[in-house]
């Protein structure tokens, strides 16, 4: 809650609060102090795994944690290293810069007073982490990239792992290399790591095979150990030093350091590739990062995994670090991020509570703004009251085919639903029941209903490119269906006084009716440039506005069919116009982006309107990095279970906000937060 918190204390009871995981203390506390109500959402039960997330310029390549377990550091593939701080997540000093090239590893002395960077450059740099300076110049003799730096339990050795096929022993203090360089690999080395006691030094390499040292003598401790299913990637040793781990491509191997001998296997996901490996301190469980973006946690005895993987990351896990505690997990990824989560695995480690229900399709309030109703893709509608945010009655079912359009009779007594089963379906929304039977005619699926202002008439448009008109008391069809468009039909409009109906189609024009003769009035509206697929009418029935598929929304007089001014066009949104409406007073013209996105305008002389407190009970919601918008104006922050990049439909109706967002309902009483921003 970091990001809401930062933009003022308003949001604490706006943004924060209500996301609040409801069985956390903060919750049983606060609750009653949140300025918004959520309904129907993706609460959390308890905090989330992932505690915070920072940004690099580049690929994360490894993270380490200093012995305190206050800064944790990461390195990146721009060549720099960052520290942070670990409880607040917040960035400590600058990067830290000197290498030429991407940083491979990083290792904090056991002291804290000295951290390690080895790098594509051939050089490890020496830092001082309280400074951010270095210190002394580059150690300087490998003749390829440093991929491994570990300092010794105890601090007095620094060991690195080069791509030259040699593994060298360092005094970090005075700054000089320890004897040769070790060799016996016959490839580059990826890892190295110390056991617990500090008495051997493991390593991995290409070639496939897994080397011991004496750190202490440069001697090699026994002959190498296979990998037996190609090179080693990561390497390390259980908390009591009895078990070396290495990961190789997709399985996780387990031998016993004494002997040699394979202890198990832990067979992973076909086509997975382990990237990086650690114990869990003071716990039999093993965790490793891999390249599908998750991390595991595995009990080594049963080889089977112990809880769901932690997921966050975009982009392949590179590396992973507990912190000493063992209470705190750091993860660096190729999407240029460090995480920091609460590894406890078996927890619930806030996952959003699920909505057991198919996906939401559309949505559409009632006139007084008390009910939604919501077309899911089982061709079922729900009924919402808005009150209290549970069903209003069982779930309106009789549709053969999904569910295209509904729209509620202007009274609020009658919701009409039309299907690509080629019916339509009255319904009575305070019982549920079906009022009489389907009505049929056309000879494809509905792509729109609408009542007349009085509601006794019901427009119809389909795909076959026909409108009809319905007798609402008897349901019988009036007329003959209304034809002059060559495509299907996007869109259907009354003018306020019921006189004119409007109609948008796919053949790039729109047509004005007389409902009450199906005559045509006037020449058809054209553009030939895009398809019209929304439309409505000032209050005063004098504009009609379409919204097309080119971004743009076209003014219309209707009573001599031609466009005036220039296309209002919002730059900033890059889609086509989702829904457009007029606000009760005529002095705003809203439109939604397909995305959910939004732009109003001031209709006196139809210039962008990015502030107003006139309307904002019905005002214009969008939604823009991870806010809520009203008016341009950051609103409501929404946690991340509700981000993504699929379209979303945000609408504002007499204090409820409603988020459609991949196929999930979301229901939010903001009536309080509008008062407080009025």
């Amino acid at each position: 809650f970091k990001e809401p918190i930062s933009l003022g204390p308003l949001h604490i009871y706006v943004s924060s609060l209500p996301h609040c995981p409801v069985e956390t203390e903060i919750w049983k506390l606060y609750s009653k102090r949140a300025k918004v109500r959520t309904l129907r959402g993706l609460q959390s039960v308890t905090w989330p795994a992932n505690l915070w997330a920072g940004s690099m310029g580049g690929r994360v390549t490894e993270v380490a944690f200093a012995r305190d377990g206050k800064i944790v550091g990461s390195a990146s593939s721009d060549g720099t290293i960052q520290l942070w701080d670990v409880q607040t997540g917040t960035a400590v000093g600058e990067p830290l810069m000197g290498h030429s090239d991407s940083v491979r590893s990083l290792s904090f002395s056991h002291d804290g007073t000295l951290l390690a960077s080895g790098s594509d450059d051939m050089t490890i740099r020496l830092w001082d982490p309280q400074t951010g300076t270095t210190v002394g110049e580059p150690l300087a003799g490998h003749t390829g990239k440093v991929n491994s730096v570990r300092f010794s339990p105890g601090g007095k050795i620094l060991a690195s792992g080069s791509d030259d096929m040699t593994i060298q022993l360092w005094d970090p203090h005075a700054r000089t290399a320890v004897g040769v360089p070790l060799r016996g690999h016959g490839d580059r080395v990826n890892s190295i790591c110390f056991s617990p006691d500090g008495k051997i030094l493991g390593s991995g390499s290409q070639d496939g095979t897994i080397q011991l040292w004496d750190p202490h003598t440069g001697a090699v401790v026994g002959k190498p150990l296979p990998a037996r299913s190609g090179w080693v990637d990561s390497l390390c040793f259980s908390p009591d030093g009895k078990t070396l781990a290495f990961g190789s491509f997709s399985r996780i191997w387990l031998l016993g350091y004494d002997s040699g001998e394979a202890l198990g296997e832990i067979p992973t996901s076909d086509g997975l590739n382990v990237t990086s490996i650690r114990f869990w301190p003071d716990r039999k469980i093993l965790a490793c990062g891999s390249n599908d973006t998750t991390i595991q946690f595995w009990d080594p005895e049963n080889q089977t995994a112990v809880c769901e993987p932690l997921r966050g990351h975009g982009g392949s896990v590179n590396s992973i670090c507990f912190s000493p505690d063992g209470k705190t997990l750091a993860s660096g990824s190729n999407d240029g991020t460090i995480r920091l989560w609460d590894p406890h695995p078996g927890a619930a480690v806030g996952e959003p509570l699920k909505i057991s229900s198919p996906r939401t399709i559309s949505v559409c309030f009632s006139p007084d703004g008390k009910v939604l109703a919501s077309v899911l893709a089982d061709k079922t509608i729900r009924l919402w009251n808005l009150h209290t945010g549970a069903e209003a009655v069982e779930p309106l079912t009789s549709h053969d085919g999904p569910i295209t359009s509904i729209c509620f009779s202007p009274d609020g007594g009658v919701l009409a639903s039309g299907s690509g089963d080629t019916t339509i379906q009255l319904w009575n929304p305070h019982t549920g029941a079906a009022l009489g039977e389907p009505l049929a005619g056309h000879d494809s699926f509905f792509t729109f209903v609408c009542f007349s202002p009085d509601g006794k008439l019901l427009e119809s448009g389909s795909i076959d490119n026909t409108i009809r008109l319905w007798d609402c008391h008897s349901g019988a069809a009036v007329g003959e269906p209304l034809r002059g468009h060559s495509d299907w039909i996007n869109s259907l409009c009354f003018s306020p006084d019921g006189r004119v109906l409007a109609s948008g189609s796919y053949d790039r024009t729109v047509r004005l009716w007389n409902p009450h003769t199906g005559a045509t009035i006037g020449a058809p509206l054209t553009d030939d440039d895009s398809c019209f697929n929304v439309g409505c009418f000032s209050p005063d029935g004098k504009v009609l506005v379409s919204g097309s598929d080119d971004q743009t929304i076209r003014l219309w007089d209707p009573q001599t069919g031609t466009a005036f001014g220039e296309p209002l066009k919002d730059c900033s949104n890059p889609q086509y116009v989702g829904s457009i409406r007029f606000s009760p007073d005529g002095m705003l013209l809203m439109a939604q982006y397909w995305g959910g996105s939004a732009a109003t305008w001031d209709t006196i002389i139809y210039q962008r309107c990015d502030a107003s407190v006139t309307a904002l009970p019905n005002a214009n919601p969008g939604f823009r990095d991870r806010w809520v918008t009203l008016f341009s104006s950051s609103f409501l922050w929404l946690p991340p279970q509700y981000w993504g990049d699929v379209p979303r439909v945000v609408i504002l109706s007499n204090g409820t906000l409603v988020v459609l967002n991949d196929g999930t309902l979301s229901i939010f009483d903001v009536s309080q937060a509008l008062e407080l921003v009025r």
